[in-house]
């Protein structure tokens, strides 16, 4: 993962309460950048928005079953695809052992 969108995911988590106590110092760090300052700022009206009873905008008449339908006419998805198993790999292998060499 590259460091922007790490730093992203840090400024994130600090803003939701999800933060451990071993990335405070990194997230303040980041904090400390106008990026991470409008970062913070961004997650914080995302999360204002998302919290509110009134968000702004008035969804017009019928938009819920306009969505139910064509949330019910889409395709299901399919069963997760697995990844092939390394040449080398031992078939016999425990499942977590060759979970451990997937890329």
């Amino acid at each position: 993962m590259d460091t922007q969108k790490q730093l992203h995911e840090t400024i994130s988590a600090l803003a939701d309460g999800e933060l451990s106590a071993d990335e405070v110092e990194l997230a303040f760090a980041a904090l400390d950048t106008p990026e991470g300052r409008a970062a913070w700022s961004a997650y914080h009206q995302i999360g204002h928005t998302l919290r509110s009873d009134d968000c702004g905008a008035e969804l017009s008449e019928g938009f819920a079953a306009r969505m139910a339908a064509r949330l019910a006419a889409e395709a299901p998805l399919g069963p997760p695809v697995a990844a092939p198993l390394d040449a080398g790999a031992d078939a016999a292998a425990p499942a977590a052992d060759r979970a451990a060499s997937l890329p």
